[in-house]
């Protein structure tokens, strides 16, 4: 059960703070050297999980129900690393989306899907707290991302240190991934799956997913584009971009740890309405700070609630539906989140380029955040679950 939790707590360190988080990193260097647009920069991201998160979002949600999550992970972890090796030598736009697209094939297959159902599988009565601490990872690798990328390519070039970054990613993940065993209940899981009807029927399904698919949209949006209008629009150094960067990551820690521990005591549905209420009050914080003081205060609170919202959507449909549809559950609520998390990055950063400010794509992700936090006061406290 250990070595589940420290398997989930790499591969998320990998996949989810190294590459989903330090991607954003280098957008303004493709910018300023390829001469993209803020719009085409961020249509990798929103062209892979457009294309990956439909075709495969599901399909290995029922692959991980009926084989386990360990195989599956393997592969996503290698397609994750070797999507940032080449992204690291791409000049055309072709390129740019073929390795993005292996990137993401490698978050569905390796990200927080097979980890969640791993980590609901192996625990019960401390499910909240084994998620808050391999979730850990996504934090402490955030934190570090924009730091170690900074001195790559102070010490190497931005090329060079995606290329870096990539190999370890898979030097970190892969090992333990290798040697952890499938939780127990995987057999069990794949000779009898429960059915996924009775619960596509029920309204609180489509509430949690549209409550997931606007907060993820929101964070996403916000931490796809922050680099570029720091660093771009406000004009900070790149030390202090990646100094606020890791703050929001850091402050996520805080957010993992505290909304797991509350998870395992409070209702599941309140936990929820808390982060999702953190997120759309810090937004404008974090994006109209007229300080530099300021604006790290707002990283913090914000990372606040960025650590508690992947974290608490597995929960929350652990809760209402049981763990033994949690996988293919789980596919169908992170294909809508890839969705949100293509489309509102693109939607901002296209806003951005129309009107020359950021003013309207922040004002549409306060909207995204609240109507989150909307769906999720709808949804009931606890659901029937037959295991």
């Amino acid at each position: 059960m250990k070595l589940a939790v420290v398997t989930a707590f790499l591969a998320l360190f990998s996949i989810v703070g190294f590459a989903l988080y330090g991607l954003p990193f280098f957008y303004d260097f493709f910018v300023r050297d390829l001469g993209w647009t803020r719009q085409q920069v961020t249509s990798g991201n929103a062209l892979s999980k457009l294309l990956v998160g439909p075709l495969f979002g599901f399909a290995a949600g029922v692959l991980i129900d009926r084989v386990g999550p360990r195989r599956v992970m393997l592969a996503g972890i290698l397609m994750a690393g070797l999507a940032l090796v080449g992204l690291g030598g791409v000049h055309g736009l072709g390129a740019f989306y073929f390795f993005y697209l292996l990137n993401a094939l490698g978050y569905v297959c390796g990200g927080p899907l097979p980890n969640q159902v791993l980590l609901s599988r192996w625990f019960d009565a401390a499910r909240g707290k084994a998620m808050g601490v391999a979730y850990l990872g996504i934090g402490v690798g955030g934190t570090l991302v924009p730091l170690i990328a900074y001195a790559l390519t102070q010490a190497f070039g931005w090329r060079d240190a995606l290329r870096i970054l990539g190999i370890a990613m898979i030097a970190i993940a892969f090992p333990a991934a290798f040697f952890v065993r499938e939780p127990p209940s995987s057999t069990a899981a794949a000779a009898a799956p429960a059915p996924l009807g009775p619960i596509l029927r029920r309204p609180a399904f489509y509430l949690l997913a549209l409550a997931s698919m606007c907060s993820i949209g929101a964070v996403g949006g916000t931490m796809q584009n922050l680099k570029l209008y720091l660093s771009l629009d406000r004009g900070l150094a790149q030390a202090d971009a990646a100094r606020i960067l890791s703050l929001i990551l850091l402050g996520s820690i805080v957010g993992r740890l505290l909304m797991g521990w509350l998870a395992d005591r409070w209702a599941k549905k309140h936990v929820m309405l808390l982060v999702y209420a953190i997120v759309a009050a810090t937004i404008p914080l974090l994006a109209f700070s007229p300080t530099f003081g300021l604006l790290q205060v707002a990283a913090l609170l914000f990372g606040v609630g960025l650590g508690g919202d992947y974290m608490i959507i597995p929960l929350m449909a652990a809760e209402l539906f049981g763990v033994r549809v949690l996988g293919r559950l789980m596919g169908i609520v992170l294909t809508a989140d890839g969705v949100a998390e293509a489309t509102v990055p693109l939607a901002v950063a296209t806003l951005r380029d129309a009107a020359g400010s950021y003013r309207p794509g922040f004002a549409l992700l306060v909207a995204l955040a609240a109507l989150g936090a909307v769906g999720v006061a709808f949804l009931p406290r606890r659901g029937t679950r037959p295991e």
